[in-house]
């Protein structure tokens, strides 16, 4: 009887011990998203590689700018996902790619959009999202008053402000872009859109573990172990084909 108790005190105590880990999210459908399933698609690549390796995790949601402010100074274990850059490598260890990200100048059909270097737009009236990157060469450009960009709060508004003749050219993850498309709007106002074939930009999108938690440098080497293993069983090109539905635009 000793021994049973014994037995079970071990087990309820390696349950009270199980490893977690605390990642901030912020909203970027179908990747990211509180009230999606999985919480996105770039969410469940992550939960999984992490399960691989016996870690739990726990997200907290925020808007964009805290998330990876609170991921930054310590308080949660780190945040997804994010772009590589010099500064975010001082402040975080930063994993192998999680999904790749492709943004494409989206303008009406009856406003064709023609362009092969950045300068040939500084006369377009181009949207954008606040705190949103568009890859270096364009937010140098944008920096450097070489084009000139209207920041707003959403993509949607953006999308609406396009349709309305009030911007030219709106850059967008062409999956994020289909997804907001395919939910908000109609039929009629989707064909009014289509897209320049050529990438604005193109990027690799990853998990960002903060230099100031104690040991998240080994967890990050277990978390790309995890999601190599994931990749190979093909469960990482299963979930992204699920959400790359394209909806009826020509571009």
């Amino acid at each position: 009887m000793r021994m049973l108790l014994l037995l079970c005190a071990l087990a309820f105590g390696c349950n009270l011990q199980a490893e977690t880990i605390t990642l901030t999210n912020g909203e970027w459908s179908p990747y990211l998203g509180e009230k999606l399933p999985h919480h996105g698609v770039a969410s469940r690549i992550i939960e999984e590689a992490f399960a691989i390796e016996g870690i739990q995790v726990k997200w907290t949601f925020y808007p964009w700018a805290r998330a990876l402010r609170t991921a930054e100074n310590g308080k949660s274990s780190g945040s997804a996902v994010w772009r590589r850059s010099p500064e975010r490598e001082q402040s975080f260890f930063i994993s192998d790619p999680v999904v790749d990200t492709s943004y494409y100048l989206f303008h009406r059909k009856d406003r064709p959009l023609d362009w092969q270097q950045i300068s040939d737009l500084r006369d377009k009236r181009i949207g954008g999202a606040i705190d949103y990157n568009y890859g270096p060469a364009f937010q140098q450009a944008e920096k450097n008053g070489q084009v000139h960009m209207q920041r707003l709060s959403n993509e949607e508004q953006a999308i609406r402000m396009l349709l309305a003749g009030r911007l030219d050219a709106l850059p967008m993850d062409k999956v994020v872009a289909f997804d907001l498309l395919r939910s908000k709007f109609s039929s009629a106002e989707r064909h009014q859109l289509s897209f320049h074939p050529l990438p604005l930009n193109s990027d690799s999108l990853h998990l960002l573990l903060s230099r100031k938690v104690a040991g998240n440098e080994a967890l990050l080497q277990r978390f790309n172990l995890g999601l190599q293993k994931l990749r190979d069983s093909g469960r990482v090109s299963k979930y992204l084909l699920e959400v790359q539905q394209p909806v009826s635009l020509v571009p």
